[in-house]
């Protein structure tokens, strides 16, 4: 299969995607917490949807963010593409900074703790995650940066 190829984001392109990102956010997550996930307990090629409230490196407040993951066992495993933007999405950083977190599947709550992914761990994750959510490889193709892999073990 060819490589896929996408040229990066214009700085409008990326102010766009910050904005656009915020609004659906909210929007998936008050969806999400109303329905216990029936409504947007999914996304794009049937990609599962979870919520994950993590402390606010800056504020110390919650910030939920509904994010695609794949399940391996107890382990729950996400990407940090941002659509693949030049920069990280502002949940990674939240998540480096204070790495115990509270993850919520339909009505399912459970405390985790999240670590980026060893480059071992994303090369096995990767192809999995790619299949799971096709996008993630242009994403990936679009943005100079290494995309991060993001484990959540239980705690």
């Amino acid at each position: 299969m060819p490589q896929p190829t996408a040229r990066p984001f214009s700085a409008f392109e990326e102010r766009l995607v910050d904005i656009g990102s915020k609004i659906m956010s909210r929007a998936n997550t008050w969806l999400y917490r109303v329905s216990g996930g029936r409504v947007g307990g999914r996304f794009l090629h049937g990609a599962p949807v979870m919520l994950v409230t993590a402390t606010g490196r800056k504020t110390g407040e919650p910030r939920t963010t509904p994010l695609l993951f794949l399940r391996d066992g107890d382990i729950l495993v996400t990407v940090a593409s941002k659509g693949g933007s030049a920069r990280s999405p502002l949940w990674y950083a939240n998540m480096l900074a204070h790495p115990d977190i509270e993850v919520q599947i339909g009505t399912d709550k459970r405390p985790m703790r999240a670590r980026a992914a060893s480059a071992e761990e994303k090369t096995r994750y990767w192809p999995q995650l790619t299949a799971m959510y096709p996008p993630y490889d242009s994403y990936q193709a679009r943005t100079a940066r290494d995309i991060p892999v993001v484990v959540l073990t239980p705690r």
